[in-house]
């Protein structure tokens, strides 16, 4: 099984059918390399820790963005993504599915029109649909590390 096959297995996990290609997906993880976290966990356990640490190790540049932390992976945590002053290549959200439109819309004011991923479980289905229309990238319901693993 080649890469894009398997790429295509793990979209095919998701509940996004709206979701880009295996062919994008790859690009985008080959291409992003400042990617800001919201959601981010101070609690190694947890997915929201585990994934953008393994992230990080991978050679990313982890923006931890979480306002009731102060340090995250070594690094200041951000209240906002509103107040990350760094180019932002990827917006990686970590929050419930109630909370994830917002985080959207945040991304959606960045100049640097980044790459919106929301986390496998989490969905945002009209926000996302109002980024993609305005020529944003949105992968949604889908791990990252899972991702970067079949790469």
């Amino acid at each position: 099984m080649d890469v894009l096959e398997r790429l295509q297995n793990i979209l095919d996990q998701s509940g996004d059918q709206d979701n880009p290609g295996p062919d994008v997906v790859r690009q985008v993880m080959g291409s992003a390399r400042n990617v800001a976290v919201v959601g981010i966990s101070r609690n190694p356990e947890k997915a929201a820790r585990r994934i953008p640490a393994y992230l990080a190790t991978k050679g990313y540049n982890v923006i931890p963005v979480n306002p009731f932390v102060d340090k995250v992976l070594g690094k200041k945590a951000m209240p906002s993504l509103a107040e990350v002053t760094e180019p932002v290549d990827m917006v990686l959200v970590f929050r419930p599915s109630l909370e994830a439109a917002a985080v959207v819309e945040a991304a959606m004011e960045r100049e640097e029109k980044p790459v919106i991923w929301l986390q496998e479980g989490i969905r945002a289905d009209e926000a996302a649909a109002r980024a993609r229309a305005r020529g944003f990238t949105v992968i949604q319901d889908l791990c990252a590390s899972k991702v970067h693993k079949a790469l």
